[in-house]
Order: structure tokens, then C-alpha cells, then sequence
């Protein structure tokens, strides 16, 4: 186990390091070709009153996103972190790499974030705040909890979003307004209970089988309001093959859970 204590504090200002601050909170990023946002969201999120690690998992980006998350290193050198991968491996495994890494250490709490500002940095107070005072283990930034807070998006894609919620909503019972939300805290118990070698999905499916399997471990998920605003550089990771993983996927995952052979 890795510890942030009061020696690496001392050790750090000695060595003239800047921005060093302990935190039981991680903030883990997957990228693939994020080199335009990458440095402002880094920045944002360390600029915040609340103090967070952050954790860029990165796919082998081509246009140097890990390069530059390198180079930030030096000026946050206790807070900032990266994970390089061999290539674009999907979102559930990069998360799933992120979670593997926070639990080796001692973090508190854990986040799920889009690195394009779709998630805006200073909603992860609101989360943080739910999980560590209001008790619940893992709370949802939520676009539909009241009503549709989604900016930027083609009516079109705002409805399949829309859908695609209440279709998982009524085949898995759960009562989640936002079941495909990726902006998410957990408390470090959820990612411990929960059986991460056995999730199946690695594209936008994963963040409903998260919550699913959170939801059959009868855990307290909370939903909070967040405006979702599309992103404004960088290219969209969506595709065919990704929505037909979430369709057909649920299905399969709830009658396995019906006949007690699908385990959280």
C-alpha cells in the first residue's frame, strides 16, 4: 500500500517540489487524442478549493496527449499521474486499469471524468461533497434528474441518450435517471465489493454495468444534477458499435442476473 503521509510531504518541500498536496480523492481520466484539452482540464481541476490526484490513463494517443501529461508532471509532480497503454484498448478497460491503480493506494474516494469539458471540473465538489457527507457510495453527475441538461447536442442525439436511459432504467429495474452518465464518484468500498475481472463491456455500456452491478450489491447511488455540455474541440468517440453493445448487452446482462448467474 502506498501512503501519503506527512514524510513525502516534507521530503517534497525539501526537494523544492511545486504543488504538493496530499488527498483521499482521485480523479481518474481515460484519453485517446485529447492534446486540445488535455492541459486545461488538468489545470482546472488542480485550481480547485477542494484538493484532487489526477490520473490520465492513456491509449497510446497519437497526437502526443501523454507527452504533454508528462511534461505537466514536473509541475505537479505528487498530484499528477499517467498510465500509458499499448493502444486504444476501450473505456471499461481503461477505467477498470484507473480503479486497479487507486485501490493499490489509499484513496478515499474515486472519480470517473471526460477529459473533452463535457464534465465541468467544478461539478466534482458537488459529487465529492454527496459521497463524503451525505453518505452515498457512489453518486451520478446526472443530465435528466431534472429534466434534460444537455448542451451542444443535435435533438436527435439528446433523444437517443434520453432513451437509451429509460430503456435501461425498465430493463434492469433500476432507478437511475441517467443509467449512461460517465461523469461518477465511488467510495473505495464499491470498487472493492464490486468483481472487476468480470466486467464485460468496454465501450459506453460499461458506465450501466458499473451501476448495475453497484445497484445488485444494494449500495446508496445518488443522482445530483450536472449540465453536460458537448464537447467543443476534439472528436467524438461514439459509434454503431458502441450503441449496439449497450443495447443488446443490457438485455443479456439482466436475464443472466434473473437466473442468478450474472455476479456484481
Amino acid at each position: 500500500m502506498h501512503s501519503f503521509g506527512f514524510k513525502s510531504t516534507i521530503f517534497g518541500y525539501i526537494c523544492g517540489k511545486k504543488h504538493v498536496h496530499m488527498t483521499n480523492a482521485l480523479v481518474i481520466i481515460p484519453t485517446y487524442n485529447e492534446l486540445e484539452n488535455i492541459t486545461r482540464i488538468i489545470k482546472k481541476i488542480f485550481s480547485l478549493q477542494q484538493s484532487f490526484h489526477v490520473l490520465i490513463v492513456d491509449d497510446n494517443s497519437p497526437d502526443g496527449t501523454a507527452a504533454t501529461v508528462k511534461e505537466l508532471q514536473e509541475e505537479y509532480p505528487d498530484s499528477l499521474f499517467l498510465e500509458k497503454r499499448a493502444g486504444k484498448l476501450g473505456l471499461g478497460t481503461a477505467y477498470v486499469h484507473g480503479f486497479k491503480w487507486a485501490l493499490e493506494r489509499d484513496y478515499a474516494y474515486i472519480f470517473e471524468m471526460d477529459a473533452d469539458f463535457s464534465h465541468d471540473p467544478n461539478d466534482l465538489l458537488k459529487l465529492y461533497h454527496a459521497c463524503s457527507k451525505r453518505g452515498a457510495d457512489m453518486v451520478i453527475g446526472s443530465r435528466y434528474i431534472t429534466g434534460v441538461n444537455v448542451i451542444n447536442w443535435p435533438m436527435s442525439r439528446v433523444l437517443l441518450s434520453w432513451l437509451a436511459s429509460k430503456y435501461v432504467r425498465f430493463i434492469t429495474g433500476m432507478n437511475i435517471q441517467d443509467t449512461t452518465a460517465g461523469f461518477v464518484c465511488y467510495r473505495r468500498k464499491v470498487l472493492q465489493k464490486i468483481h472487476l475481472d468480470r466486467i464485460k463491456f468496454v465501450g459506453y455500456a460499461f458506465q450501466i454495468e458499473m451501476k448495475f452491478k453497484a445497484h445488485l450489491l444494494n449500495f446508496n447511488i445518488q443522482e445530483i444534477p450536472v449540465i453536460f455540455t458537448d464537447r467543443t474541440m476534439g472528436a467524438s468517440k461514439m459509434n454503431k458499435g458502441i450503441i449496439s453493445e449497450a443495447i443488446f448487452g443490457v438485455l443479456k446482462m439482466k436475464l443472466l442476473s434473473v437466473f442468478k448467474r450474472y455476479k456484481p
